[in-house]
């Protein structure tokens, strides 16, 4: 199998997961099979397909009409808690049909919209949205092309955020499985076994996750005055102010822009921020963060001291960070990438850094950046690539998780500039496919944090891509030195078509 095709699974996929199907609006008679064949492929892995929902269901399959806007009241993400007595919801994964036709109309649209220079509301109106998503679907779709547009379309119509929309007229030839980041993978249907064994892993996976986003506030709080004699604070503000010119923040999607619906909160986040950066601060012996978005509206791209966390740690039972609040300062939990940043450094050396208050021993990772973009080319010279393990590649998992944490650690665990402090490459990254870049920046002279990653993204050593790659991927040398990206597209099999 070529690098393009491999697949590899994670070695922690829950067995026994417990999956029930209720039905919704639209039953077509491709959802129909595909229906029975996922259920099929649960059973043959050793999976127990539930007749109802209960407390013990794990996975919660419906479906939903390509076209038409569904009722938040008809929305198993948002009632299924009260339709069937639950205490929790669990993870729900909404099921669409479009016909090769529906499809690439709706596909052809978004492309020629987003081709406009400035956006044309109008082009964006579709029955169920709020009057503003016109300004999301916009944002989306010039960040990641006209199939994140329908993405985020689709999932405001369906009100869920797991979607997995099957493309074929009498049977299915591909599927696309969506998610909150924007993840728009595409699976081949050449054999019907293995397509549906593959949709079956990567609902699994999803479901196989836990969440490390339950920080801990640990006592006492920093003095007021030390933290307003610290550096860090102004330098993280001037690096959302750098990145944003460069355009690698995007807007924070809100819900209530795309769709009106009550109680949002009580099944998902209200918002949430794409991206997230951390520093290290020699005076605090502390890792300050940006704040998590999933709390408040938070736009990266311009921040101030509220919008900063200080990470001092990982919780015991690696469920989430230790974060220290600061006097008169308003005190939100870090980013949901909080574990993994402060993690890291924990197998990665320790270097010698001056200081005003004199030498400080300081991680070797200096400044962490996350956010939905991809690197298109990078300078091996100056950058180096760590991958993400194949089964990240392969079946990616969610933002948040410990899953994630753990596979971000053990990639910059791999980083030869990182194990060897002395090696002149001041930046590595890896890339999270169909979720975004990671970069990590090492201590240099004379420069402030970040900014030997803004400077690299100016003269072309580190290419930053709106593209995220959806799957498997690889870097190969171009004619110029660079090493550039090689992934399959999402949208390669409607060449045939």
């Amino acid at each position: 199998m070529s690098w393009m095709t491999q697949v590899a699974t994670h070695p922690w996929l829950r067995r026994n997961v417990r999956v029930a199907f209720v039905p919704g609006l639209s039953m077509t008679a491709l959802l129909e099979g595909a229906v029975d064949r996922l259920l099929a492929r649960f059973r043959h892995r050793g999976d127990v397909v539930q007749p109802d929902p209960n407390e013990k269901t794990d996975l919660l399959l419906t479906t939903a009409p390509f076209a038409e806007p569904v009722s938040w009241r008809q929305s198993l993400l948002l009632t299924a808690r009260r339709r069937f007595h639950l205490s929790r919801t669990p993870t729900v994964v909404t099921l669409v049909h479009a016909t090769k036709r529906e499809f690439r109309r709706l596909l052809d649209h978004f492309r020629q919209a987003l081709a406009r220079p400035e956006p044309d509301p109008a082009d964006f109106a579709f029955p169920g949205l709020a009057p503003e998503a016109w300004r999301v679907l916009w944002e989306q779709g010039r960040r990641g092309g006209p199939l994140l547009a329908l993405e985020r379309l689709l999932q405001a119509r369906a009100k869920c955020l797991r979607i997995l929309l099957f493309v074929g007229d009498d049977h299915p030839a591909v599927a696309y499985p969506f998610d909150l980041v924007g993840a728009y993978p595409c699976c081949r249907a050449i054999e019907p076994d293995p397509f549906y064994d593959d949709l079956v892993l990567r609902l699994v996976t999803a479901v196989s996750v836990e969440e490390v986003t339950h920080h801990t506030l640990v006592e006492p709080p920093i003095l007021a005055e030390t933290w307003r004699a610290l550096t860090t604070p102004t330098a993280m503000a001037e690096a959302a102010h750098q990145l944003s010119r460069r355009d690698f923040f995007t807007e924070m999607v809100r819900i209530a822009d795309l769709v009106h619906v009550p109680a949002v909160s009580d099944a998902v986040a209200e918002q949430y921020s794409e991206g997230c950066f951390a520093t290290w601060d020699p005076q605090l012996g502390a890792l300050v963060a940006t704040v998590t978005g999933s709390a408040r509206p938070v736009d990266k791209r311009q921040i101030s001291e509220d919008d900063l966390a200080v990470i001092v740690g990982v919780r015991p039972d690696r469920k989430g960070a230790l974060y220290q609040p600061v006097e008169g300062k308003r005190n939100d939990p870090p980013s949901s990438e909080a574990l993994e940043m402060f993690a890291m450094d924990e197998s990665l050396p320790r270097v010698r850094w001056e200081t005003p208050e004199g030498v400080q021993e300081v991680p070797v990772a200096r400044s962490k950046l996350h956010g939905h973009r991809g690197v298109a080319a990078y300078d091996p010279q100056y950058v180096e690539y760590v991958p993400m393990a194949l089964p990240y590649q392969c079946y990616p998992v969610s933002c948040g998780t410990g899953a994630q944490a753990e596979g971000i650690v053990e990639a910059f665990r791999r980083a030869k500039c990182l194990q060897n402090p002395e090696n002149p490459r001041p930046v590595a990254f890896t890339i999270l496919p169909g979720h975004g870049v990671f970069i990590v920046e090492k201590w240099v002279p004379g420069k402030a944090p970040f900014q030997v990653i803004w400077e690299f993204m100016d003269t072309g050593r580190l290419q930053i891509d709106p593209f995220v790659p959806q799957g498997p991927l690889e870097y190969l040398p171009d004619p110029s030195g660079r090493m550039r990206v090689q992934t399959d597209d999402p949208l390669a099999w409607l060449e045939g078509e």
